[in-house]
């Protein structure tokens, strides 16, 4: 079978971060742990058999295009020094390991993952977007284009998105709008909680075809005046709030599919990352070179 994984670089080298594995310093003074220990998951990624093509994408900033469209949207305030100074180093390594790497400015990296699963859904048998962030959800198609959360492998279908958020992967931005989330900035719109949301949506799709009146609402929901007030009340927020939470599927990516196929790490630039993380050993996890 024929898979391309395209992989959230960015939440990859976070969850090295926070994990359990130890610091360590370079030569230069600089943080390296983070990027050591994604280097090791990766390679752990790449040494399966389906891995056929290959890409990963990165964020260089946290703020985005949409940090214009909403002053609350996330920001890079507040991370861990430490963390942001191995963004460079993290997307090397993945270039090191032979993997094609976007590196985002203007967009998101979800974003790029979202341009590549769908621009490439038809050329391969099955897209994997490793990552468990649910805006990615609405990118999910049948089994054609899935999620899976490397953390707990678990993958997720279409009818597994509907188990879990109670609407069609066309509906998450709307879902995400009305709960809000909060790693995003998202405030969301008042009284209105995943089930509710789900109960709504699961019938009318998105915000914009859901009626001002509640008595004519086709679907029974508790507390359905309320909701309808807090909705009217913010409805242009909820639509902004829905365009924040929408991937773009125009983000610039080069390369053909063949591009991305992975024909193993970069010799060259592995011994020249190896001492920049002062770990030698990691070119001997390396199962195939170019």
């Amino acid at each position: 079978m024929q898979r391309l994984y395209v992989i959230d670089g960015t939440f990859e080298l976070f969850r090295s971060f926070y994990s359990k594995l130890p610091r360590h310093s370079a030569p230069d003074g600089r943080e390296v742990g983070a990027v050591r220990g994604m280097a090791r998951s990766l390679l752990r990624l790449l040494a399966q058999d389906d891995v056929v093509f290959v890409g990963a994408a990165f964020d260089r900033r946290i703020e985005s295009f949409r940090n214009d469209l909403f002053d609350g949207y996330k920001t890079g305030a507040g991370i861990d020094p430490d963390l942001f100074g191995q963004f460079p180093l993290a997307e090397q390594m993945s270039r090191s390991l032979g993997i094609a790497t976007w590196p985002m400015v203007y967009f998101e990296a979800d974003d790029a993952l979202a341009t590549a699963a769908v621009r490439f859904a038809d050329e391969v048998d099955q897209v994997i977007i490793c990552s468990p962030d649910k805006d990615l959800a609405q990118c999910v198609r049948g089994t054609d284009i899935v999620m899976f959360d490397r953390i707990r492998k678990k993958t997720l279908d279409e009818d597994g998105v509907r188990a879990k958020f109670g609407v069609d992967p066309a509906s998450i931005p709307d879902w995400l709008a009305l709960v809000g989330d909060a790693a995003d900035g998202i405030p969301g719109i008042e009284r209105w909680g995943a089930k509710s949301s789900a109960t709504v949506l699961s019938h009318y799709g998105h915000i914009s075809d859901i009626p001002v009146d509640p008595s004519t609402w086709g679907v029974k929901v508790r507390g359905a005046a309320t909701l309808s007030t807090n909705l009217e009340a913010q409805r242009g927020q909820a639509e902004l709030y829905r365009v924040l939470a929408t991937l773009r599927l125009d983000v610039p990516i080069e390369e053909d599919l063949e591009a991305l196929r992975w024909q193993g790490a970069d010799r060259e630039r592995m011994e020249e990352l190896c001492r920049l993380l002062d770990d030698p050993g990691l070119k001997d996890r390396v199962h195939r070179w170019r």
